[in-house]
């Protein structure tokens, strides 16, 4: 499976801007016979549009959802990119990613855990999500995943002992985050067995620098590839995933794991 990343730098507020600009890069990744490309965390609006993001939401049959389907769909392959996404009552959106696939079947995923410290304020406007699951492709089984979800290894567990091959995590990390997501995504996709995929945004929007780095990570914790930092990039990586099979019986982390300690945790987290 041929794994593009589409490393772009998104105009805040701009969806027809954002669109074009994914237009162009599923037309570079079908040149370059790609099966799936990834853009990074709401890629779609923007990453600091506070209350306009509840102008900006959209539904599932929204459409900007068709218009990267059908341009998807035209070229030939899978794509995930990031949005804000209100479901069935007004008002209430979630931090989305959204995965087209070959056949122009549409799912999402809801951001678990929604970073609200420092410079971040995403409970503010989203919704936190509460399901995880794997979705199947013709080329594989595929976890998706949104940024601060990363520092969370269970969301990571669950996925791999639902089948998951590949997981994505598309994201909007600013520069002063850039040395923690380089260790854990190496961590994730070692400790399941799992390529990993990160898809990061580049440029500025209201004083925050967005360093891009956006890598595929084997389940060996080898760099398949990476792209360049603070600036637009596209990247590929041919994945194949009978690494998963060689990986996981050299470090057999899953063979491993233990109900009865998953147990304690979720007995301790009740607590804190």
């Amino acid at each position: 499976m041929k794994v593009g990343l589409g490393q772009t730098s998104v105009k805040k507020g701009d969806k027809p801007h954002n669109l074009l600009a994914m237009r162009t890069s599923l037309d570079e990744a079908r040149k370059r016979e790609a099966d799936l490309l990834i853009f990074p965390e709401l890629s779609l609006t923007g990453y600091v549009c506070r209350d306009f993001f509840y102008e900006l939401a959209e539904s599932i049959d929204g459409p900007s959802i068709e218009y990267v389907r059908r341009s998807a769909r035209e070229n030939g392959l899978a794509t995930i990119f990031g949005m804000p996404l209100e479901e069935k009552v007004k008002g209430v959106i979630y931090n989305s990613s959204i995965m087209i696939d070959e056949d122009g079947n549409v799912v999402s995923y809801k951001k678990s855990y929604l970073p609200t410290h420092s410079v971040f304020d995403e409970k503010r406007y989203f919704r936190s999500g509460s399901e995880v699951k794997c979705f199947q492709t013709k080329k594989c089984k595929i976890g998706l995943t949104i940024c601060y979800d990363i520092y969370f290894p269970e969301l990571y567990r669950i996925l791999a002992l639902e089948g998951a091959e590949l997981v994505t995590c598309i994201s909007a990390s600013p520069s002063t985050r850039q040395e923690y997501f380089q260790t854990l995504t190496k961590a994730r996709a070692i400790e399941n067995g799992v390529f990993l995929a990160f898809v990061n945004r580049v440029g500025i929007e209201d004083g925050l620098q967005f360093w891009g780095g956006s890598n595929v990570v084997g389940p060996n914790g080898d760099i398949l590839t990476k792209a360049r930092y603070y600036e637009e990039d596209l990247t590929f990586a041919t994945l194949d995933f009978g690494d998963v099979r060689r990986a996981r019986p050299f470090i057999p982390t899953i063979k491993d794991l233990r109900a009865e300690i998953l147990d304690r945790l979720v007995l301790q987290a009740h607590e804190v």
